[in-house]
C-alpha cells in the first residue's frame, strides 16, 4: 500500500472529526473553543503525516527496522503533542480544554484509521520472481 493512500485514509476521517468538533464548539461555546479545536486538529494531522512519511523512508531503506522505527515515531509524536499541551496549558488565546480533547480524539481516530488502512491493504508478502527458479510442468499425454 502506498504511503499517500495510508495518509489519506487516516487524515480524511481525522479532519472530518476535527471540523465537527470545531463547528460544534464554536456554536456551543465560543470562538476561542473553535480555535483550540482547529489548532489541535491541524497539529495531529501534521505530526502524524510527518511521522508516516518518515516511516516510509525508513521502510524503503531498511525494512528490518520498520517495527522499531514505527514505535519510536509513535512515541515521539505522542511526546511532542504532550509537550505542546503542557506549553499551552496557561494560554488565553484559545480554550485549552477543547484543544486537549481535540488532540486526544483526533489522535485516537488517526491511529484507528491507520490500523484499518493497514489491515485492509492487499500487501504482497512475496515479491513476484524473487523465489528460486522453478521448472515448468511438462504436459504428459493421458494414459490409455
Amino acid at each position: 500500500m502506498k504511503t499517500r493512500s495510508i495518509i489519506f485514509r487516516a487524515a480524511v476521517p481525522t479532519v472530518v472529526l476535527g471540523l465537527i468538533i470545531t463547528v460544534a464548539t464554536g456554536i456551543a461555546m465560543d470562538s476561542a473553543a473553535a480555535l483550540g479545536a482547529a489548532i489541535g486538529t491541524v497539529l495531529v494531522v501534521v505530526f502524524f503525516t510527518i511521522g508516516q512519511l518518515a516511516l516510509d523512508r525508513v521502510i524503503r531503506t531498511n525494512p528490518s527496522m520498520a517495527t522499531s522505527m514505527a514505535l519510536m515515531i509513535y512515541l515521539l509524536n505522542i511526546g511532542v503533542l504532550f509537550i505542546l499541551l503542557l506549553l499551552f496549558k496557561d494560554t488565553t488565546a484559545f480554550n485549552t480544554k477543547v484543544f486537549a480533547a481535540t488532540i486526544m480524539g483526533c489522535t485516537i481516530l488517526w491511529l484507528v484509521a491507520e490500523v484499518w488502512a493497514f489491515a485492509t491493504a492487499k500487501t504482497l508478502y512475496v515479491e513476484p520472481g524473487s523465489g528460486p527458479d522453478v521448472m515448468p510442468i511438462v504436459e504428459r499425454p493421458p494414459f490409455n
